[in-house]
């Protein structure tokens, strides 16, 4: 099979021709990959801030996939999802209370085994969901980490009215698409200049659309961040109204500056998000068809894996970026 390896951190990923892997251990299936989406987690590995991934390694955790060959629970040309949580282990506390994400021996799709920029891939069953019919290939591949771990995100923001969304990439397009089906009021904040970005956000419904450094026309109730930026986590704090909680979505983020306590005072929240749980993935892909969420992707061939990460770290990129082998 063909594939985009990566052999260490801050080098471009290199097309190869691999052995086909196989579905060796129980509860694997072999997947044929249809469609990878491009994720900003990807960049983070490769320019190596997350810092032990399985080297060489494939990377993507978008993957939509059909079997290849039938299981005790997938049938030959069914077509799944696989997310970044590729293996947890079922027994510990935090499995048996539904945190799945939290599992201290949980293993990760395109980090800790390869993923899905590739023709191949293998996946844990338990780790395979079915797709909604309404997307086809390279629509539903942001579902699966973008809309995912963007749901779990927005599941935290509670029933804040007034919402907040600071970086407005894959996850902010989709997840601002839910908040408006449940009758919220979206307010997008972008890079200064960045007009495309907020003409795009209000295009999806927001009300407002500005810089990350202004204020906001009204307060927040509450405010997800989906930026890898932690400048913004004081400047969120300040937008928001007393009791509100502000979010971080990403996996990895610059250093959170000081701020005031005053900012954080009035029972204000700060927390993140870890990865995703199988209720998530199982509660998200049922409602997206029903929200009416459309995902806005730019395809391209599997050999251009480099030219992907390059128009999405430059911010060329609306929606996501997919790739198809």
């Amino acid at each position: 099979m063909r594939a985009m390896v990566l052999h260490a951190p801050r080098t471009p990923l290199r097309l190869e021709e691999l052995p086909d892997p196989r579905a060796e251990k129980p509860g694997q299936v072999l997947l044929k990959v249809r469609a990878c989406a491009v994720c900003r987690t990807d960049l983070h590995i490769l320019d190596g801030e997350l810092i032990r991934p399985k080297l060489p390694l494939i990377l993507g955790h978008e993957i939509v996939g059909t079997v290849v060959e039938a299981t005790k629970t997938l049938k030959q040309g069914t077509r799944v999802g696989v997310p970044w949580l590729a293996w947890w282990c079922g027994a510990c506390d935090y499995c048996r209370r539904g945190n799945e994400n939290l599992c201290d021996r949980a293993r990760f799709t395109g980090y800790d085994v390869d993923g899905g920029y590739a023709e191949l891939a293998v996946a844990d069953e338990r780790a395979c969901y079915p797709l909604p019919d309404a997307y086809d290939d390279a629509s539903a591949a942001p579902l699966l980490c973008a809309g995912l771990i963007g749901y779990r995100t927005l599941k935290f923001a509670g029933d804040a009215h007034n919402l907040g969304i600071y970086g407005f990439g894959a996850a902010a397009h989709i997840i601002a698409q839910v908040a408006r089906h449940q009758g919220r009021r979206v307010f997008a904040f972008t890079r200064r200049g960045d007009a495309t970005g907020q003409a795009f956000a209000r295009e999806l419904g927001a009300t407002w659309a500005g810089a990350s450094d202004e204020a906001p026309p009204e307060p927040l109730d509450a405010a997800l961040i989906f930026a890898p930026v932690g400048d913004l986590v004081p400047r969120a704090l300040k937008a928001i109204r007393k009791g509100g909680a502000v979010v971080c979505g990403g996996i990895h983020m610059s250093d959170i500056p000081s701020f005031p306590y005053e900012f954080l005072w009035g029972e204000r929240v700060v927390r993140s998000v870890a990865n995703l749980t199988p209720r998530d993935a199982e509660e998200f892909l049922a409602l997206a068809p029903r929200a009416g969420v459309r995902t806005d992707v730019t395809p391209y061939p599997l050999a251009q894996g480099n030219e992907a990460l390059a128009a999405l770290r430059e911010g060329r990129v609306r929606g996501a970026a997919v790739l198809v082998p």
